[in-house]
């Protein structure tokens, strides 16, 4: 992998930015915790996570924008990932975007997740100029879920889906939908 460009964004705590090869182990790390990838079809071998951040490097020089590395400012260099991508699944609700995390168990309850999303999410609808974001989980991923609802967006169960990837019957497959608009973030 390459070192990504794109735009930093700062919080009081964080920052977000473009991935670096030093990113590559610790990132290998949390895909390889049965905890953070609880929710997930399934943990992520050395080479299967060194792709996925090859597609996050992809989306990001094709768009500008991504999932960005998260550094905690006065702790690890990489902390997770957190930040925006287009949707890549076939399903009623794309095309559109998303707003995704994945943090180091370590960095879980400090509150990181939801301070780099709203990062992502101003940077969404302002840089962007994007209408609406959505975000999607399993019905288990509890700590996600009510981090989407704490964000401000909602769900209609009427939108729930089926994963497009994973297969009938697969225990992981019905996911719920969240969804964000412009107007929704700018009263909140």
């Amino acid at each position: 992998m390459h070192e990504t460009s794109g735009p930093v964004l700062e919080t009081p705590r964080l920052i977000l930015r473009p991935w670096s090869e030093a990113d590559l182990a610790p990132f290998a790390a949390l895909n390889a915790d049965a905890e953070v990838m609880a929710h997930l079809p399934a943990r992520l071998a050395r080479e299967e996570s060194d792709a996925l951040a090859a597609r996050i490097a992809r989306h990001f020089e094709e768009h500008g924008f991504g999932f960005w590395a998260v550094e905690v400012k006065s702790g690890p260099p990489f902390a997770g990932f957190t930040g925006l991508q287009h949707v890549g699944l076939d399903v009623v609700f794309a095309p559109c975007v998303e707003v995704g995390w994945r943090l180091a168990r370590a960095q879980w309850r400090q509150g990181y997740a939801r301070e780099a999303a709203s990062a992502a999410l101003s940077f969404g609808f302002g840089e962007l100029g994007q209408g609406e974001i959505v975000s999607f989980t399993v019905p288990s991923n509890e700590r996600s879920w009510s981090l989407m609802a704490r964000l401000g967006m909602t769900r209609d169960p009427a939108e729930d889906f089926d994963h497009p990837r994973l297969p009938e019957g697969h225990p992981l497959r019905r996911h719920l939908l969240y969804r964000l608009s412009r107007a929704r973030w700018e009263a909140g």
